[in-house]
């Protein structure tokens, strides 16, 4: 019985990720995994918002957004409906944590421990946030959320009877949430990584610092990292060798001549609490 739910499962929930053309594990949609993130990420930032610790630093809020809206920019040059999205991001204080994450349709959030630990440059900053929207723009949030979704057979088993995601989504606010958490998958990754340093490299910052970013977040980590064969993640050499590799033929992007466009951030998506 569970082999054929799971081929079920299968049949009904195989989509190809856009930008690169994998084959993904979509129990819900993008749409849908937009939907539910909305509501998630306001309540992911109630208890920050509560202490007094989002967006502290002015000068710190200031130079992400530039940075952000330069990326954003050329996100929606490689997939234009994402310009409708609310595209938003906070700074959280916390700085013992070297984190940032992006949700399906763009919400996102940086720690301030990543700047206060690793003081990246603005190009190496950019590789951080570039890799973030790399991850909403590959419906990574979205594949995350499915793969949580299907730990719950009881959801899963009515979804694929249906033949649709819709009482799926009842547990799917929750995973929204989930997902900022699981780790990301070493595929996943791996494609953030090159689709980041290449959104990155357009908006004009050097794809170079990818290299340094992660020698630097090493260095941070003191090498205490697991073994890549247990860890979802790549190992840091590893990672630092495919970016090394990956530099070079981004070049030519960075080096472009001409302004390159900033998003303009909506307020009303902005501000704290819908």
């Amino acid at each position: 019985m569970l082999g054929i739910l799971l081929s079920a499962l299968l049949l009904l929930s195989c989509a190809s990720a856009p930008l690169t053309g994998r084959t993904q594990f979509l129990l819900i949609s993008e749409e849908e995994a937009i939907q539910v993130s909305e509501p998630a990420y306001f309540e992911m930032l109630k208890e920050p918002a509560e202490a007094g610790k989002i967006d502290n630093d002015p000068r710190l809020k200031a130079r992400v957004e530039a940075i952000t809206g330069r990326i954003i920019a050329q996100a929606i040059t490689l997939r234009p409906e994402s310009a409708d999205w609310k595209w938003s991001i906070h700074v959280i204080d916390d700085p013992e944590t070297v984190n940032a994450w992006a949700m399906a349709g763009g919400r996102m959030a940086l720690y301030s421990g990543l700047v206060e630990k690793i003081r990246p440059s603005d190009d190496e900053l950019a590789q951080v946030l570039g890799h973030e929207i790399a991850h909403a723009l590959a419906k990574h949030t979205a594949e995350k959320m499915s793969v949580a979704l299907a730990s719950d057979l009881a959801v899963t088993a009515v979804a694929a009877s249906q033949k649709n995601s819709g009482l799926a989504l009842a547990g799917a606010s929750l995973a929204a949430a989930l997902a900022v958490k699981l780790p990301n998958s070493r595929t996943a990754e791996s494609e953030a990584d090159r689709i980041g340093i290449e959104l990155a490299a357009r908006a004009g910052y050097d794809p170079r610092a990818a290299v340094t970013l992660w020698e630097k977040m090493n260095e941070v980590s003191g090498g205490n990292t697991p073994m890549e064969l247990l860890s979802t993640h790549p190992a840091p050499q590893t990672r630092i060798e495919n970016l090394r590799e990956l530099a070079p033929q981004m070049l030519p992007y960075y080096e472009k001549k001409g302004d390159r466009p900033v998003y303009r951030f909506k307020p009303e998506a902005e501000r704290l609490g819908g």
